[in-house]
């Protein structure tokens, strides 16, 4: 998979929401007809997705938080969000 532009702004398609499952103490991502439970690197990217940060704000802010290496996370991070995107579920 080639690099996604950092400077792409991932936002949530209209139908798709991201929110917290208090009763299960979790949070899904839910689209239509679909739900999708969010592990904890899951949440992580999808807590920063706003359509106001860019894929290098949100990477940027990984690499702070988790005290890792940019060239550790962009790659994972991208892949993730593609195939959301693919799934529908995120724009880029």
């Amino acid at each position: 998979m080639s690099a996604l532009p950092g400077t792409r702004v991932p936002r949530f398609p209209h139908g798709v929401r991201f929110r917290e499952d208090k009763t299960r103490g979790r949070f899904i991502l839910v689209g239509p007809e679909r739900i999708f439970e969010a592990d904890g690197v899951a949440t992580e990217i999808l807590k920063r997705v706003d359509g106001q940060r860019s894929l290098d704000a949100i990477i940027g802010e990984l690499v702070e938080a988790f005290a890792a290496d940019d060239a550790t996370i962009r790659p994972d991070v991208e892949a993730f969000l593609a195939d959301l995107e693919q799934k529908q579920l995120v724009l880029l």
